[in-house]
Protein backbone atom coordinates (compact mmCIF):
# COMPACT_ATOMS: atom_id res chain seq x y z
CA UNK A 1 0.00 0.00 0.00
CA UNK A 2 1.51 3.36 -0.96
CA UNK A 3 1.67 6.20 1.56
CA UNK A 4 -1.04 8.36 0.01
CA UNK A 5 -3.63 5.56 0.22
CA UNK A 6 -2.46 4.66 3.72
CA UNK A 7 -2.91 8.29 4.87
CA UNK A 8 -6.39 8.51 3.35
CA UNK A 9 -7.50 5.24 5.01
CA UNK A 10 -5.92 5.96 8.41
CA UNK A 11 -6.59 9.64 8.97
CA UNK A 12 -8.12 9.16 12.41
CA UNK A 13 -5.24 7.04 13.72
CA UNK A 14 -2.73 9.64 12.56
CA UNK A 15 -4.80 12.50 13.97
CA UNK A 16 -4.97 10.82 17.38
CA UNK A 17 -1.15 10.78 17.51
CA UNK A 18 -0.99 14.40 16.28
CA UNK A 19 -3.39 15.49 19.01
CA UNK A 20 -1.56 13.54 21.71
CA UNK A 21 1.73 15.12 20.74
CA UNK A 22 0.30 18.66 20.57
CA UNK A 23 -1.16 18.16 24.04
CA UNK A 24 2.35 17.74 25.49
CA UNK A 25 3.18 21.44 25.05
CA UNK A 26 2.16 22.31 28.60
CA UNK A 27 0.34 25.52 29.49
CA UNK A 28 -0.10 26.58 25.87
CA UNK A 29 -2.24 23.48 25.17
CA UNK A 30 -3.88 22.93 28.57
CA UNK A 31 -7.07 24.84 27.75
CA UNK A 32 -7.31 23.84 24.10
CA UNK A 33 -10.07 21.53 22.94
CA UNK A 34 -9.50 18.41 20.86
CA UNK A 35 -10.68 20.35 17.82
CA UNK A 36 -8.20 23.14 18.52
CA UNK A 37 -5.32 20.72 18.98
CA UNK A 38 -6.10 19.01 15.70
CA UNK A 39 -6.65 22.36 14.02
CA UNK A 40 -6.23 21.90 10.22
CA UNK A 41 -4.31 18.63 10.53
CA UNK A 42 -6.92 16.69 8.51
CA UNK A 43 -6.71 19.13 5.59
CA UNK A 44 -2.90 19.11 5.77
CA UNK A 45 -2.83 15.31 5.58
CA UNK A 46 -5.29 15.37 2.70
CA UNK A 47 -3.04 17.86 0.90
CA UNK A 48 -0.01 15.60 1.49
CA UNK A 49 -1.85 12.55 0.13
CA UNK A 50 -3.04 14.49 -2.91
CA UNK A 51 0.41 15.93 -3.58
CA UNK A 52 2.00 12.45 -3.55
CA UNK A 53 -0.45 11.31 -6.23
CA UNK A 54 0.00 14.40 -8.41
CA UNK A 55 2.15 13.77 -11.47
CA UNK A 56 5.40 15.75 -11.50
CA UNK A 57 7.83 16.55 -14.28
CA UNK A 58 11.56 16.49 -13.63
CA UNK A 59 11.56 20.30 -13.76
CA UNK A 60 8.76 20.54 -11.18
CA UNK A 61 10.53 18.05 -8.93
CA UNK A 62 13.73 20.09 -9.14
CA UNK A 63 11.84 23.31 -8.37
CA UNK A 64 10.19 21.72 -5.33
CA UNK A 65 13.56 20.53 -4.00
CA UNK A 66 14.69 24.17 -4.03
CA UNK A 67 11.53 25.46 -2.36
CA UNK A 68 10.22 26.94 -5.60
CA UNK A 69 7.12 24.77 -6.01
CA UNK A 70 4.21 26.38 -7.84
CA UNK A 71 1.26 27.03 -5.55
CA UNK A 72 -2.16 25.94 -6.61
CA UNK A 73 -4.83 28.59 -7.15
CA UNK A 74 -6.28 28.83 -3.66
CA UNK A 75 -6.74 31.85 -1.41
CA UNK A 76 -4.91 30.36 1.55
CA UNK A 77 -3.70 26.85 2.23
CA UNK A 78 -4.61 24.81 5.30
CA UNK A 79 -0.92 24.91 6.24
CA UNK A 80 -0.88 28.71 6.22
CA UNK A 81 -4.06 28.87 8.30
CA UNK A 82 -2.54 26.36 10.72
CA UNK A 83 0.57 28.53 11.10
CA UNK A 84 -1.51 31.65 11.80
CA UNK A 85 -3.74 29.89 14.34
CA UNK A 86 -0.80 28.29 16.14
CA UNK A 87 0.69 31.78 16.54
CA UNK A 88 -2.62 33.09 17.89
CA UNK A 89 -2.79 30.16 20.34
CA UNK A 90 0.63 30.95 21.81
CA UNK A 91 2.66 28.16 20.22
CA UNK A 92 6.31 28.95 19.58
CA UNK A 93 7.83 28.48 16.14
CA UNK A 94 9.87 25.57 17.50
CA UNK A 95 6.66 23.90 18.72
CA UNK A 96 5.10 24.37 15.29
CA UNK A 97 8.10 22.70 13.67
CA UNK A 98 7.99 19.92 16.29
CA UNK A 99 4.37 19.19 15.32
CA UNK A 100 5.42 18.52 11.73
CA UNK A 101 8.35 16.42 12.88
CA UNK A 102 5.94 14.33 14.95
CA UNK A 103 3.48 14.10 12.05
CA UNK A 104 6.20 12.86 9.72
CA UNK A 105 7.39 10.28 12.24
CA UNK A 106 3.86 9.09 13.07
CA UNK A 107 2.88 8.49 9.44
CA UNK A 108 6.10 6.65 8.59
CA UNK A 109 5.95 4.53 11.77
CA UNK A 110 2.32 3.46 11.21
CA UNK A 111 2.85 2.87 7.49
CA UNK A 112 5.97 0.74 7.98
CA UNK A 113 4.16 -1.35 10.62
CA UNK A 114 1.64 -2.43 7.97
CA UNK A 115 3.77 -2.32 4.83
CA UNK A 116 6.91 -4.29 5.50
CA UNK A 117 7.90 -4.71 1.84
CA UNK A 118 10.27 -2.01 0.62
CA UNK A 119 10.52 -1.48 -3.12
CA UNK A 120 11.63 1.19 -5.56
CA UNK A 121 8.05 2.50 -5.62
CA UNK A 122 7.87 2.76 -1.83
CA UNK A 123 11.18 4.62 -1.76
CA UNK A 124 9.73 7.06 -4.29
CA UNK A 125 6.63 7.34 -2.09
CA UNK A 126 8.76 8.31 0.90
CA UNK A 127 10.56 10.96 -1.15
CA UNK A 128 7.28 12.47 -2.35
CA UNK A 129 5.85 12.30 1.18
CA UNK A 130 8.84 14.16 2.64
CA UNK A 131 8.62 16.80 -0.09
CA UNK A 132 4.93 17.37 0.64
CA UNK A 133 5.51 17.61 4.41
CA UNK A 134 8.37 20.08 3.85
CA UNK A 135 6.20 22.22 1.58
CA UNK A 136 3.37 22.25 4.12
CA UNK A 137 5.78 23.11 6.95
CA UNK A 138 7.30 25.95 4.90
CA UNK A 139 3.87 27.48 4.28
CA UNK A 140 2.94 27.19 7.96
CA UNK A 141 6.25 28.70 9.11
CA UNK A 142 5.96 31.63 6.68
CA UNK A 143 2.41 32.38 7.87
CA UNK A 144 3.52 32.14 11.51
CA UNK A 145 6.51 34.43 10.92
CA UNK A 146 4.39 36.97 9.03
CA UNK A 147 1.98 37.23 11.96
CA UNK A 148 4.87 37.49 14.41
CA UNK A 149 6.46 40.32 12.41
CA UNK A 150 3.17 42.17 12.03
CA UNK A 151 2.57 42.03 15.79
CA UNK A 152 6.09 43.14 16.63
CA UNK A 153 6.07 46.09 14.26
CA UNK A 154 2.58 47.15 15.32
CA UNK A 155 3.78 47.10 18.92
CA UNK A 156 6.74 49.31 18.04
CA UNK A 157 4.52 51.75 16.16
CA UNK A 158 2.02 52.01 19.03
CA UNK A 159 4.80 52.30 21.60
CA UNK A 160 6.51 55.08 19.68
CA UNK A 161 3.26 56.95 19.10
CA UNK A 162 2.11 56.74 22.72
CA UNK A 163 5.47 57.92 24.06
CA UNK A 164 5.44 61.18 22.09
CA UNK A 165 3.05 63.12 24.34
CA UNK A 166 4.79 62.42 27.69
CA UNK A 167 8.17 63.04 26.04
CA UNK A 168 7.01 66.42 24.73
CA UNK A 169 5.83 67.36 28.23
CA UNK A 170 9.15 66.24 29.73
CA UNK A 171 11.14 68.21 27.16
CA UNK A 172 9.06 71.32 27.83
CA UNK A 173 9.61 70.97 31.58
CA UNK A 174 13.35 70.56 31.09
CA UNK A 175 13.51 73.65 28.88
CA UNK A 176 11.57 75.66 31.47
CA UNK A 177 13.75 74.59 34.41
CA UNK A 178 17.01 75.20 32.51
CA UNK A 179 16.25 78.81 31.49
CA UNK A 180 19.21 81.03 32.45
CA UNK A 181 18.42 83.15 35.47
CA UNK A 182 14.97 81.67 36.12
CA UNK A 183 16.05 79.38 38.95
CA UNK A 184 19.12 78.72 41.06
CA UNK A 185 22.02 76.72 39.66
CA UNK A 186 20.92 73.45 41.26
CA UNK A 187 17.44 73.55 39.67
CA UNK A 188 18.93 74.71 36.37
CA UNK A 189 21.27 71.70 36.27
CA UNK A 190 18.33 69.39 36.95
CA UNK A 191 16.47 71.01 34.07
CA UNK A 192 19.45 70.49 31.76
CA UNK A 193 19.61 66.77 32.66
CA UNK A 194 15.84 66.38 32.16
CA UNK A 195 16.05 68.10 28.78
CA UNK A 196 19.04 65.99 27.74
CA UNK A 197 17.33 62.72 28.72
CA UNK A 198 14.10 63.68 26.94
CA UNK A 199 16.04 64.53 23.77
CA UNK A 200 17.82 61.17 23.88
CA UNK A 201 14.54 59.29 24.36
CA UNK A 202 12.89 61.30 21.60
CA UNK A 203 15.62 60.17 19.21
CA UNK A 204 15.00 56.55 20.18
CA UNK A 205 11.25 56.95 19.62
CA UNK A 206 11.85 58.45 16.16
CA UNK A 207 14.13 55.53 15.29
CA UNK A 208 11.57 52.99 16.57
CA UNK A 209 8.88 54.56 14.40
CA UNK A 210 11.24 54.51 11.43
CA UNK A 211 12.01 50.83 12.03
CA UNK A 212 8.29 50.00 12.30
CA UNK A 213 7.61 51.82 9.03
CA UNK A 214 10.35 50.00 7.10
CA UNK A 215 9.58 46.56 8.55
CA UNK A 216 5.88 46.87 7.75
CA UNK A 217 6.81 47.31 4.10
CA UNK A 218 6.00 51.01 3.74
CA UNK A 219 9.59 52.16 3.85
CA UNK A 220 10.57 55.66 4.97
CA UNK A 221 8.09 58.08 3.43
CA UNK A 222 9.40 61.53 2.43
CA UNK A 223 7.65 64.78 1.52
CA UNK A 224 9.82 67.24 -0.36
CA UNK A 225 9.29 70.91 0.50
CA UNK A 226 11.23 74.12 -0.01
CA UNK A 227 13.76 74.33 2.83
CA UNK A 228 17.19 75.54 3.94
CA UNK A 229 19.60 72.70 4.71
CA UNK A 230 22.03 75.03 6.53
CA UNK A 231 19.33 75.85 9.05
CA UNK A 232 18.38 72.17 9.19
CA UNK A 233 22.02 71.21 9.90
CA UNK A 234 22.22 73.69 12.77
CA UNK A 235 19.06 72.22 14.30
CA UNK A 236 20.46 68.68 13.92
CA UNK A 237 23.62 69.67 15.79
CA UNK A 238 21.50 71.24 18.55
CA UNK A 239 19.58 67.95 18.86
CA UNK A 240 22.82 65.95 19.07
CA UNK A 241 24.31 68.43 21.55
CA UNK A 242 21.30 68.00 23.83
CA UNK A 243 22.17 64.30 24.16
CA UNK A 244 25.96 64.79 24.12
CA UNK A 245 26.70 68.16 25.78
CA UNK A 246 30.44 67.43 26.02
CA UNK A 247 30.84 66.74 22.29
CA UNK A 248 32.52 69.43 20.16
CA UNK A 249 30.63 69.74 16.86
CA UNK A 250 32.03 71.91 14.05
CA UNK A 251 29.75 72.74 11.11
CA UNK A 252 31.20 73.78 7.74
CA UNK A 253 28.75 74.65 4.98
CA UNK A 254 29.24 75.76 1.38
CA UNK A 255 27.37 75.94 -1.91
CA UNK A 256 23.64 76.19 -2.56
CA UNK A 257 21.79 74.57 0.34
CA UNK A 258 18.23 75.71 -0.42
CA UNK A 259 16.04 73.29 -2.35
CA UNK A 260 13.25 70.72 -2.29
CA UNK A 261 13.96 68.18 0.45
CA UNK A 262 12.23 66.48 3.37
CA UNK A 263 13.76 68.67 6.05
CA UNK A 264 12.56 66.75 9.16
CA UNK A 265 13.83 63.44 7.75
CA UNK A 266 17.23 64.85 6.76
CA UNK A 267 17.48 66.45 10.20
CA UNK A 268 16.84 63.00 11.72
CA UNK A 269 19.51 61.51 9.43
CA UNK A 270 22.14 64.11 10.35
CA UNK A 271 21.25 63.96 14.06
CA UNK A 272 21.70 60.18 14.01
CA UNK A 273 25.11 60.49 12.34
CA UNK A 274 26.17 63.20 14.80
CA UNK A 275 25.00 61.11 17.77
CA UNK A 276 26.89 58.11 16.41
CA UNK A 277 30.06 60.17 16.01
CA UNK A 278 29.74 61.52 19.57
CA UNK A 279 29.11 58.06 20.98
CA UNK A 280 32.01 56.30 19.25
CA UNK A 281 34.45 59.16 18.63
CA UNK A 282 37.49 60.01 20.74
CA UNK A 283 36.52 62.12 23.79
CA UNK A 284 37.60 65.75 23.47
CA UNK A 285 38.24 65.52 19.74
CA UNK A 286 36.09 67.66 17.40
CA UNK A 287 33.40 66.13 15.22
CA UNK A 288 33.51 67.77 11.80
CA UNK A 289 30.26 68.09 9.84
CA UNK A 290 30.55 69.26 6.21
CA UNK A 291 27.49 70.18 4.15
CA UNK A 292 28.20 70.95 0.49
CA UNK A 293 25.59 72.02 -2.05
CA UNK A 294 26.57 70.94 -5.57
CA UNK A 295 24.74 71.40 -8.86
CA UNK A 296 22.84 68.11 -8.82
CA UNK A 297 23.18 66.99 -5.20
CA UNK A 298 23.93 67.86 -1.59
CA UNK A 299 26.71 65.99 0.20
CA UNK A 300 26.86 65.53 3.98
CA UNK A 301 30.06 64.32 5.65
CA UNK A 302 30.37 63.53 9.36
CA UNK A 303 33.90 62.82 10.57
CA UNK A 304 35.13 61.76 13.99
CA UNK A 305 38.46 60.58 15.34
CA UNK A 306 38.80 57.50 17.46
CA UNK A 307 39.16 53.75 17.10
CA UNK A 308 39.12 52.41 13.55
CA UNK A 309 36.04 50.38 12.70
CA UNK A 310 37.11 46.81 11.81
CA UNK A 311 36.82 46.17 8.09
CA UNK A 312 34.65 43.08 8.60
CA UNK A 313 32.16 45.19 10.61
CA UNK A 314 31.65 47.83 7.91
CA UNK A 315 29.10 45.84 5.81
CA UNK A 316 26.80 45.35 8.83
CA UNK A 317 26.83 48.93 10.15
CA UNK A 318 23.62 49.90 8.38
CA UNK A 319 21.66 46.85 9.52
CA UNK A 320 19.04 47.30 12.23
CA UNK A 321 19.89 46.61 15.89
CA UNK A 322 23.66 46.55 15.27
CA UNK A 323 26.07 48.13 17.74
CA UNK A 324 29.84 48.15 17.62
CA UNK A 325 31.54 46.57 20.64
CA UNK A 326 32.95 48.87 23.29
CA UNK A 327 36.62 49.67 22.99
CA UNK A 328 38.85 48.79 25.93
CA UNK A 329 38.93 51.60 28.48
CA UNK A 330 35.81 53.35 27.12
CA UNK A 331 33.54 53.87 30.15
CA UNK A 332 30.95 56.01 28.39
CA UNK A 333 27.37 54.67 28.64
CA UNK A 334 25.71 53.41 25.47
CA UNK A 335 22.21 54.85 25.00
CA UNK A 336 21.72 53.69 21.41
CA UNK A 337 19.26 51.03 20.25
CA UNK A 338 21.45 50.23 17.25
CA UNK A 339 18.92 51.81 14.87
CA UNK A 340 20.47 55.20 14.10
CA UNK A 341 22.60 54.20 11.11
CA UNK A 342 19.88 51.89 9.79
CA UNK A 343 17.34 54.75 9.79
CA UNK A 344 19.90 57.13 8.27
CA UNK A 345 20.44 54.69 5.41
CA UNK A 346 16.68 54.33 4.82
CA UNK A 347 16.21 58.12 4.73
CA UNK A 348 19.08 58.54 2.25
CA UNK A 349 17.67 55.80 -0.01
CA UNK A 350 14.16 57.31 0.21
CA UNK A 351 15.63 60.56 -1.18
CA UNK A 352 17.18 58.61 -4.05
CA UNK A 353 20.63 58.80 -2.51
CA UNK A 354 22.93 56.59 -0.48
CA UNK A 355 25.33 56.57 2.45
CA UNK A 356 28.86 55.20 2.71
CA UNK A 357 31.48 54.89 5.46
CA UNK A 358 35.27 54.85 5.50
CA UNK A 359 37.43 54.31 8.56
CA UNK A 360 41.20 54.58 8.91
CA UNK A 361 43.91 55.69 11.31
CA UNK A 362 44.75 58.87 9.38
CA UNK A 363 41.30 59.78 7.99
CA UNK A 364 39.25 58.88 11.04
CA UNK A 365 35.72 57.56 10.51
CA UNK A 366 33.80 59.40 7.81
CA UNK A 367 30.15 58.88 6.91
CA UNK A 368 29.24 60.38 3.51
CA UNK A 369 25.64 60.93 2.38
CA UNK A 370 24.71 61.87 -1.21
CA UNK A 371 21.23 63.35 -1.64
CA UNK A 372 20.18 64.18 -5.24
CA UNK A 373 18.33 67.42 -5.82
Amino acid sequence: MNISIFISQNLERILVEWEAFAATFGAVADKMSSEDLRDHARQILEFVAEDIETAESEQERHAKSQGLATRTARSESASSIHGRLRYASGFTLLQLIAEYRALRASVLKLWRAECVDVSVDSAQDITRFNEAIDQSLAEAAVAYSDRLNETREMFLAILGHDLRSPLAATLTAGSYLSRPGAFDDRVQQIGIRVKRSAASMNGMVNDLLGLASTQLGDGIQIQRKHCDLLEMSQWAIEDANASHPNAAFELHASGELIGEFDQPRLQQLLTNLANNAAQYGAPGKPIIIDVVGENDRVVFKVRNEGSVIPEDALPTLFSSLVQLPKQEGDARPRSSLGLGLFIAKQIAVAHGGDIHVQSGVETGTVFTVDVPR
